[in-house]
């Protein structure tokens, strides 16, 4: 594989101004799986800025993101400056292993264990794991949205413990459909839980994510990541937006709310599901790339795959104005 750099990846707003034109303020992002809705900032005092982040930062960071997502108190925690910080030092639990993938997926994790691991194997059902020590998979999945049953997961992770493996299990699309987590299983051997903040919260500029297992393999990845890794700023908010209930409680209805909303859009126009996450929506179109250059045209900034050519992935739309501009774009592209 190439660069890093040659992985595509959603929120390149940059890139479509300059080949589409317009400015910034023009776009509709609908190019990743971020609540178009961001949480509200706490106050930040100024020593948060000006003094490294200490140890009690963390530990209420911490702490509140062991509340928030219900992880028991046999699992040890990390936080890290997004979870892609983490993905990049996956292989270092693992020396030398490889990793079996399932696809499609996000690209990085397939990446960094060719790269820096012991290389990768793509595969599509638990079915095929063979002999690999890691086991990687996003639950519920991204682009195509497929879940794994817990119980299913579990009994991987067990079988992956008896020969020293691991299974790491993303949940960075889970906080609306919480029944599908292993997060109370995190802390047994054989089993490493990812959590993404900025997605759920619409803050992914600050940069948080977690990651929650076995205290042998948190305290490899704490080594690795080394000392200061997160900000201040970023745990100071983490905290605060993950203490707060009744700030979940309305961030969630606002994600259902907004989905179903966008739902009814591809309905009107007879267009098929094939994922639905409450962050981002999966349609099949016949011609996904000519559709994706109609967006474009308006504006709009969605995510097309190279080896799945019927396949469009469009985010969340923040209200109705947004809705209105991508139904009139969307029966344009469709020639509808």
């Amino acid at each position: 594989m190439g660069d890093t750099n040659t992985i595509a990846h959603g929120g390149a707003l940059d890139a479509a101004v300059k080949k589409y034109g317009g400015s910034k303020a023009d776009w509709i992002d609908l190019s990743t799986g971020i609540n178009p809705v961001p949480a509200p900032l706490p106050k930040l005092g100024s020593s948060v800025w000006q003094a490294l982040p200490d140890a009690d930062l963390m530990e209420n960071c911490l702490a509140a993101a062991r509340k928030s997502y219900y992880f028991p108190q046999s699992a040890a925690l990390i936080a890290a400056p997004g979870v892609q910080a983490i993905i990049q030092l996956l292989p270092n639990l693992r020396p030398g292993k490889k990793a079996a993938i399932f696809s499609p997926t996000y690209g990085e994790y397939a990446h960094v264990f060719q790269t820096l691991g012991g290389g990768n194997r793509i595969i599509n059902s638990i079915n095929d794991v063979q002999d690999e020590t890691v086991v990687i998979l996003v639950n519920p999945n991204n682009p195509d949205g497929k879940i794994v049953p817990p119980d299913v997961l579990i009994n991987l992770a067990n079988s992956l413990a008896d020969k020293g493996g691991l299974l790491i299990v993303d949940e960075a699309f889970c906080d609306l459909t919480p029944e599908v987590s292993v997060k109370s299983y995190a802390g047994m051997r054989g089993l490493l839980v990812l959590k993404s903040f900025g997605k759920f919260f619409g803050l992914a500029g600050v940069r948080l994510g977690f990651a929650a297992g076995h205290a042998d393999d948190i305290a490899i990845l704490n080594r690795h990541l080394g000392p200061w890794a997160v900000s201040g700023p970023a745990l100071t908010i983490g905290a605060a937006c993950l203490r707060d209930r009744e700030m979940h409680v309305k961030t969630a209805l606002s994600i259902r709310t907004n989905s179903t909303a966008q739902r009814a859009v591809f309905e009107q126009l007879g267009l098929t599901l094939i994922a639905d996450t409450g962050l981002f929506h999966l349609i099949n179109c016949p011609d996904a790339s000519a559709v994706y250059e109609a967006l474009a045209h308006h504006r709009i900034l969605t995510r097309i795959f190279a080896d799945r050519p019927n396949w469009l992935r469009l985010g969340l739309c923040k209200n109705d104005v947004e809705r209105a501009r991508l139904a009139s774009a969307l029966s344009a592209g469709l020639g509808t």
